[in-house]
């Protein structure tokens, strides 16, 4: 006899395969996307470069992403989280740590890119090396401090997924939430912001446009900017007034980044999107022959 759960508050059956569909798309389209980044970048040897492996990371991070908006999508077809507590501390751990390795992930490309475009300087495997790392040991001390009492996990509205608990407001998340905010997301936005400002200057001065240099600040804001604004507001009203289903957009919005960063970094840069043809179809993409004779 199969047990009925009874639904979340303020959810209809509707809602909940809504909610659910939305999460297994994401989880499963993102798993795909990230994984041919990161199987290109391991199979084609002309990817292997310090920039790339900022790429590489990146869509590492958004894998652990997927695999947790996977999770939550099988628990919303149940109905109900299977895992129990200690299941829940893991999920919001792993989530949050992936969520703030891609957020810096973002902002190191920039950086990197802002370098190549505006200084001509090229990154050495020393300094990507370790900035991947640092990246790692940061969202990780970040992600761990719910854990022992700084700030606390807790379910989503929707009760099938787990993450950092906004609804209590108190002293203890408030404390947490502004130095975790500042230095994870406050920092990367003005470091992206900054960076691909820079860019196009260079590019208006040159003539010659690589890629849309808006495009990546948009796409960070959209993803991350909604949960961003219900986390802060929490820290100053009673979150629990803003209505369940309002609530959970903002996580599914923040699931859509990995689907949005293979197509900026990997896919969106040209001689990633050649290793990824190369993988696909065996064909190199030989660059173009230029005149020497002129």
């Amino acid at each position: 006899m199969v047990t009925s759960y009874p639904l979340p508050d303020g959810f209809s059956e509707f809602d909940v395969f809504y909610f659910g569909s939305a999460l297994l798309v994401e989880g499963l389209v993102g798993l795909f996307l990230n994984g041919l980044t990161i199987i290109s970048f391991l199979k084609i040897r002309d990817l292997r470069t310090p920039s790339n492996f900022l790429v590489f990371s990146l869509a590492m991070a958004d894998c652990g992403i997927c695999m947790n908006a996977t999770v939550a999508a099988f628990s919303s077809f149940l109905r109900y989280w299977p895992y129990g507590s200690d299941g829940c501390q893991t999920h919001g751990f792993q989530g949050f740590l992936t969520a703030l390795a891609s957020i810096n992930f973002i902002a190191a490309i920039a950086w990197d890119r802002y370098r190549q475009y505006c200084t001509r300087t090229r990154l050495q495997w020393s300094s990507s090396v370790t900035l991947v790392i640092f990246i790692w040991l940061l969202a990780a001390f970040w992600s761990a401090m719910p854990l022992i009492g700084w700030g606390e996990y807790d379910y989503e509205p929707l009760r099938t997924c787990c993450t950092l608990d906004y609804t209590k407001g108190d002293r203890n998340y408030v404390s947490y939430l502004l130095p975790m905010a500042f230095c994870n997301l406050v920092i990367q936005a003005f470091t992206v912001l900054s960076s691909y400002r820079s860019i196009e200057r260079k590019f208006k001065k040159t003539g010659q446009h690589k890629f849309n240099t808006g495009t990546p600040l948009k796409a960070l804001l959209l993803s991350w900017g909604p949960y961003a604004v219900l986390s802060l507001y929490a820290a100053v009203e009673n979150a629990n007034l803003v209505s369940p289903k309002l609530r959970m957009i903002a996580p599914i919005l923040a699931k859509t980044s990995p689907l949005f960063n293979p197509f900026l970094y990997a896919l969106g840069n040209e001689n990633y999107r050649g290793g990824i043809w190369q993988l696909l179809t065996g064909q190199k993409i030989e660059p173009p022959q230029t005149d020497k004779s002129k």
